[in-house]
């Protein structure tokens, strides 16, 4: 019973934050309309281009679904061990990448500042904690992590799609405009690998946990 209380505490309190975080980031981008050249209804499109955006969305719509429709079709599908993983692997290379490689490319402040630590940090830190210490990893299979390229590889589809429509690209490493066709597919190809690697890497320590669970 104190198990299941802090299982729901933990999905609730990162939920909540993931809800906070996401509308917070939104309301940042429309109320900086129209200095930043766009409508509200564009600024709201341009929100969704983000995987970053996309994989919190995802931790916010499946916690809320296991959470208050638990018995409904995305309830089931969303407390699989294999959906609740990915979702750990998906949400981790956004807290690797962001720390990594993009932080250094800006400086926030205020509330964009607050929006992006939760974002980027708390939210992955915190579902992390999550699924180490309350996923269960018995039923996790090697082949899960080609499943799991699914997601960021029509990501990345629909990101150069609408960055040739638009003229934006959400991310420097997918900027057609900027680097050559030949740069952006390599990173393309770097980054899945990171994802499936990253997957792998989540299985493995998934398995070692359970064995000595056993």
């Amino acid at each position: 019973m104190k198990r299941r209380r802090l299982v729901f505490a933990f999905r609730t309190c990162i939920a909540i934050l993931a809800w906070f975080a996401l509308i917070l980031q939104l309301l940042i981008l429309v109320n900086n309309t129209p200095g930043n050249g766009l409508t509200p209804w564009q600024a709201v499109a341009r929100f969704f281009i983000f995987f970053t955006i996309l994989s919190n969305l995802l931790v916010a719509l499946s916690l809320s679904s296991i959470l208050m429709i638990p018995h409904s079709a995305a309830g089931r599908f969303f407390s699989k061990p294999f959906s609740e993983t990915a979702v750990a692997v998906y949400i981790f290379v956004v807290g690797l990448v962001y720390n990594l490689i993009l932080r250094s490319l800006w400086k926030p402040t205020g509330f964009q500042l607050v929006a992006d630590e939760l974002l980027h940090v708390a939210i992955p830190v915190l579902y992390l904690i999550y699924w180490i210490c309350f996923v269960s990893k018995v039923s996790l299979k090697w082949r899960y992590s080609f499943d799991w390229l699914l997601f960021p590889f029509f990501y990345l589809i629909y990101a150069l799609i609408r960055g040739s429509v638009e003229g934006f690209y959400p991310y420097p490493f997918l900027d057609l405009e900027k680097l050559s066709g030949n740069r952006v597919f390599l990173n393309c190809l770097g980054l899945t690998g990171v994802f499936f690697v990253i997957g792998l890497l989540f299985i493995a320590f998934g398995k070692a946990i359970s064995r000595q669970n056993e």
